[in-house]
């Protein structure tokens, strides 16, 4: 067979690997990338507190428009949680590594 066709074999024996690794991390990624879109989603919706405004209209503006389906926004006193899930091709990847962010408005409610 000679060194070439080995190589070629070997190529495509690895190549799903590969694949896999880059998906593993580009998943990662994104699941980073949709922590610190809760972070400042979060405060947003803390600012609005604050101020009297609606926080979950505030933490869904914040987000940029693919986001603002993913997401859950819950208010607990002067304390402000967004839930979001990062983008995936898999929904149930998707669902199992959603982030949650919170901040605190200051104010008792």
């Amino acid at each position: 067979m000679g060194e070439r066709g080995q190589a070629s074999v070997e190529l495509v024996a690895a190549l799903p690997a590969l694949l896999l690794a880059a998906l593993v991390s580009l998943q990662l990624l994104a699941t980073g990338y949709a922590l610190t879109l809760a972070d400042g989603a979060a405060e947003a919706g803390a600012l609005a507190l604050a101020s009297g405004a609606s926080p979950g209209e505030a933490a869904r503006a914040a987000l940029p428009r693919w986001a603002q389906d993913d997401v859950a926004v819950a208010v607990d006193g002067g304390t402000v949680s967004v839930r979001l899930r990062p983008p995936s091709p898999f929904a149930a990847v998707a669902e199992r590594l959603a982030v949650t962010s919170s901040a605190d408005a200051g104010v008792s409610r």
